[in-house]
Parts: C-alpha cells; sequence; structure tokens
C-alpha cells in the first residue's frame, strides 16, 4: 500500500484519516474496555514458552524428518531464526507502543485501515480453525483409551471444557496454559537428557555417536532443495510465539512481561526444536517408518522406556490441549480488540464482571463448533477446505507485521525515540532481510506441490477478507 508524506514528514495511508490515531489500549490504558490485569509475569512467561511447543513439534517434525534426513534440523534451525527475527520485530513495537490487539492495532496504524482490518481478522480466522482442528486431534487421542465414544462428541467436550475455563477470567486461562507449558518443558527437558546420554553413550546398551547422521544416503540424502523446502512447513510450526504479545494487554507490567519472553525465545527455538530433532536423527535411523508417525516415541522405544507411546500420547494431548486452550484466549482478544476500531460489530465488546469478553469468545467456539460438526458430515470437502484456507494465513500475519516494523520503527527514530527501549537488530538491513525471506517462504508455498494447495485457498481467504472491509468501508460512509 503506497503512503504519502505529510508537510511534517509524518507517513499516512490513503485511507487511514488522521496520520497517527492512538492505537486503543496503549499504555495510558494497556487493558482497554474492561479487560482485566489478571495475568503474571510467569504467566506471560510459560504463555509464550508455550506457545511454541505444539503438537507439530512432536508429531508433525517427523514428516519434515522423513523428507529431508538428518538435515531437518538445518531446516528447523532455518525457520526458527527467521521466527526470532519476526519476533523481535513484534516486540519492539509491543514494548514501545503497547496496544489493545497488539500487531493488529501496529499494522492498522502504520500500514493503514485496510491492513489492520485484514490482518486482525485473518488471524482471528486462523485461530478459529486451529480451535476445530486441535479439538478434532485431542479426540483422537482420547478416544484411543475411549474407543467406543464418538469423535465429535468427544472434541466436543475437550472445547466446551476449555471454553469454561476462559469464560472464569483470563489469570484462569494463564493458570491451565502455566501448568500445560509446564508440563510440555519438563517432557522436552527430560527427552533432551534422556537423549544425550544416549548419544554420549552412557544410556545401557547404546555404544553414543553421531554416526546416524550420515549412515543412511548422508546428512541431506535429498539435497539442499528439501532442506529448503521444508523450511516452509516448519515456519508453521513456530506459530504461536506472539501470542505473548496479545495477553500483553492483560498483564500488570506489559512491557516488562513482553521484553523478557521475547530475548529468552532464541534459548527455547534452539532447545526445544534444533536439539530435540538433532537427538531424534541421532537416535533413531531417519528412514525408519516409526519416526513419520511419532519421532518422540520413536526415540523413547529405542531407549526401551516403559510405556513410550502411552507416554507419549498423554504428551500430545496436553499439547493439543495447551493450543485449544490458546486458540480460544487468542480468538476472542482479537475479535475484542476489532471492536474498538469498528472492525467488528460493537456487540462484542461486552465483557463480564471478571474482564472476559464473553460474546468475543463464545463466537469462536461457536465457530470452532460449526467446524468440529464439518470435520463429522464432510470431512474430505467442508473440513478440508477448512484446514487448506487457513494453512497460509499466519505467515501472511508475520509479513505484515514485518513491514509496520519497518514503518514504525522510522516514525520512532524521528518523533518519539525515548521509546526505543528494546530494538531490532541490525536495522534496518535486518528488517529488510526479515521481510525478503518471509516473502521468498511464502513465495514457496505457492510453488512446492505440498504447500500450493493451502496457498491458494490461503489467498482466497485474503480476498474475501478484503472485500469485506470494502463492504464496511462503504455501509460505514451511509
Amino acid at each position: 500500500m503506497s503512503t504519502g508524506t505529510t508537510p511534517s514528514g509524518a507517513e499516512t495511508a490513503p485511507d487511514t484519516g488522521p496520520p497517527r490515531p492512538a492505537p486503543s489500549g496503549t499504555a495510558a490504558d494497556p487493558a482497554g474496555g474492561g479487560l482485566r490485569q489478571g495475568l503474571k509475569r510467569r504467566h506471560m512467561s510459560l504463555i509464550a514458552l508455550g506457545g511454541v511447543i505444539g503438537a507439530g513439534l512432536f508429531v508433525g517434525s517427523g514428516v519434515v524428518i522423513r523428507s529431508t534426513g538428518p538435515a531437518a534440523v538445518l531446516s528447523f534451525l532455518a525457520a526458527g531464526g527467521l521466527t526470532v527475527l519476526i519476533m523481535r520485530m513484534l516486540a519492539e513495537m509491543t514494548v514501545a507502543r503497547p496496544a489493545l490487539g497488539s500487531f493488529y492495532a501496529h499494522v492498522r496504524e502504520t500500514l493503514g485501515r485496510r491492513a489492520g482490518f485484514a490482518v486482525g481478522w485473518l488471524y482471528w480466522y486462523f485461530f478459529v480453525i486451529v480451535v476445530a482442528v486441535e479439538a478434532v486431534a485431542g479426540g483422537r487421542i482420547v478416544r484411543l483409551w475411549l474407543p467406543g465414544a464418538p469423535l465429535w462428541a468427544v472434541s466436543l467436550v475437550l472445547m466446551a471444557l476449555l471454553t469454561a475455563t476462559n469464560l472464569v477470567s483470563a489469570r484462569s486461562y494463564g493458570e491451565f496454559e502455566y501448568w500445560f507449558s509446564s508440563v510440555k518443558v519438563v517432557a522436552i527437558a527430560v527427552f533432551l537428557f534422556l537423549g544425550g546420554l544416549y548419544v554420549l553413550g552412557l544410556w545401557p546398551g547404546s555404544s553414543g555417536g553421531l554416526g546416524l547422521l550420515t549412515a543412511h544416503g548422508g546428512f541431506a540424502p535429498a539435497g539442499i532443495g528439501a532442506v529448503l523446502a521444508a523450511v516452509v512447513p516448519c515456519v508453521g510450526f513456530f506459530t504461536g510465539a506472539e501470542i505473548v504479545t496479545i495477553a500483553a494487554a492483560e498483564s500488570a507490567e506489559p512491557e516488562r512481561a513482553v521484553a523478557g519472553a521475547i530475548r529468552s525465545i532464541v534459548l527455547r527455538v534452539v532447545a526445544f526444536y534444533v536439539l530435540s530433532v538433532l537427538v531424534v536423527v541421532a537416535v533413531v535411523p531417519w528412514t525408519a517408518r516409526a519416526i513419520e508417525v511419532s519421532p518422540y516415541a520413536a526415540v523413547l522405544d529405542r531407549l526401551a522406556v516403559p510405556a513410550a507411546g502411552t507416554v507419549m500420547n498423554a504428551l500430545v494431548l496436553i499439547a493439543v490441549l495447551s493450543c485449544l486452550n490458546s486458540a480460544l484466549y487468542t480468538s476472542s482478544r482479537m475479535l475484542f480488540a476489532l471492536t474498538r476500531n469498528g472492525d467488528a460489530p460493537r456487540g462484542f465488546t461486552r465483557v463480564s464482571a471478571s474482564g472476559v469478553p464473553r460474546r468475543a469468545l463464545l463466537a469462536g467456539t461457536s465457530a470452532g463448533y460449526l467446524s468440529v460438526i464439518a470435520a463429522w458430515i464432510s470431512p474430505d470437502v467442508v473440513f478440508a477446505f477448512l484446514i487448506n484456507s487457513y494453512g497460509a494465513i499466519a505467515l501472511f500475519v508475520y509479513l505484515a507485521i514485518a513491514v509496520a516494523q519497518l514503518r514504525m520503527r522510522r516514525r520512532l527514530e524521528r518523533e518519539e525515540p525515548e521509546l526505543l527501549t528494546l530494538r531490532m537488530w541490525g536495522f534496518p538491513w535486518l528488517s529488510r532481510l526479515t521481510i525478503a525471506l518471509m516473502a521468498l517462504v511464502i513465495g514457496a508455498m505457492a510453488v512446492l506441490p505440498d504447500s500450493r494447495a493451502q496457498f491458494w485457498l490461503s489467498l482466497l481467504t485474503l480476498g474475501v477478507v478484503l472485500a469485506a472491509y470494502e463492504v464496511r468501508r462503504r455501509v460505514g460512509r451511509d
């Protein structure tokens, strides 16, 4: 979107109206609209921590390993590095200009109303579909123990339980997420410890070493092209780290909480993804069928850990419930933020006595219910369409975040440099490189066979949202 320059040098977008509208819920009103600041720093740390540890790590990473070999470690490292850069850019904006809706408000302020509307609704849609996907995934795991229970019924029960949790208060959500994330962190720490003992030859029956990294066709048996192509799905595994910036509106110390969480994300990326994937390919041959099914369970089986399959199923269920819990929270807060600028019906603005936007929460839950029902009635058509239609949306949002940071940083350096207490590294060159790399990942989705359908259907979703903005704009004029 092209911009112009006012006589004072402030950038404006053709459809933004005033050059710098104060975002709803800024530093003076960090919560805004009746939301309560019930989240503590320990909640915020674990929300950020849990945001990057989902079922994709425990299950989806196996698909990447099978397609790239041991070099999957490099794919995860590259995707993690790109995610770290995006989160650093987002942290700079969040610390300088705390706002209800986080990046929605930042994109709206810097790139214009149309872009803000699109990012806000795309992000809401993304997490509404995540609600359904995680509920169905959780239902399938529960049915391993309750095989006679209908999948749709189990999925709806899981959604109802976590909806009830979110309806109580933001602190209730934070407590559940704190313990969900704690279990995931402890589990990965134990996994890394046990795997490390095996690689070092200190585990009973192990010879140790890293020979499996090159034993079956070399380190990158499918070539460097496969390694680069695998970066695309890997970036999707890291989606969720940004949730902490949305939760900041309900934190008593938003700037400190966000700054601390983002600063430590590098350690999380390396420890939880890169090192754990390295352990997998160092302990189990990447050609093993078990890796594609459940890479972490395959490692535990190799170590002869009792009931390895049950342990991993329980851990994946916790990861799924954590993602479901966060998706319900995030979708409700984004919809609530959209109401502050007239981008969503005002009826969703109301909050309960405990500061929960219950109508916004129930709207996302209802959409999730409908999606679960679609998974039951039409899994191969309607539900498949929904899954593909959100596949690239998070990448669109991340690209908008990066462009918004480039714009906002220039404005802040010119007008309010004292607000830049946390800065993006190597500005502006590293910001520009991040934008280029994110655009490259999105472009790769458009041409790679495995992700082509997701890209084009996600683009269709974007088109629908932009059309809705035009309708809103025209109705608003009338």
